[in-house]
């Protein structure tokens, strides 16, 4: 049961109704997390402007893997929907290759260089060891990719803490619990 109601379009505060909006007409219909999130103007706001930022971070299957495999370690249920979606959609990864994901891999091993290294920094709350970064770096990844792996980590671990303390209602088809993938 949902913690925190999801407003509708008439209760959402003046300065998150035109961040939200844009979210609406691009995905086609508000999130409930999104509708319950806009109730802060100031961090729905500034949520929505590190996600605009690093959507422009890696690509597209990269960035979708790291968010199953933080959302994973977080138990975020609302997050795996979303990024079970989105991976299958807009990424167009295949079922295995999410599964892998929220696993913490990738059957690219470029990809699954930076998922593992996304999967450190959230289990170890970023102390990673040298032989962490030397394996991102030796995937190809440059240290200004590293920081926005760690950028992605944090923002995905916003929303997961986010939707773990006010439980949106699902709006996204729900996933197979992680227990028994």
């Amino acid at each position: 049961m949902a913690r925190a109601v999801a407003l509708t379009p008439d209760q959402v505060p003046a300065e998150s109704k035109p961040t939200l909006d844009a979210f609406t007409k691009n995905i086609g219909f508000t999130p409930n997390m999104m509708a319950t999130f806009a109730q802060s103007p100031i961090a729905f706001n500034a949520w929505a402007a590190l996600l605009g930022s690093l959507s422009k971070a890696l690509d597209v299957k990269t960035r979708d893997s790291i968010g199953l495999a933080v959302s994973e370690v977080n138990g975020c249920n609302y997050c795996l929907t979303v990024h079970s979606f989105t991976a299958e959609h807009m990424a167009k990864l295949p079922a295995g290759e999410i599964i892998l994901a929220r696993k913490g891999h990738a059957s690219d091993p470029k990809r699954d260089a930076a998922v593992q290294f996304a999967r450190r920094v959230i289990e170890a709350r970023g102390n990673v060891t040298d032989a962490d970064l030397k394996a991102v770096r030796d995937a190809g990844y440059a240290d200004a990719n590293v920081m926005e792996i760690v950028a992605l980590v944090a923002m995905y671990s916003l929303t997961n803490f986010f939707n773990n303390v006010f439980d949106p209602e699902k709006d996204f088809p729900a996933v197979t619990p992680a227990g028994s993938i």
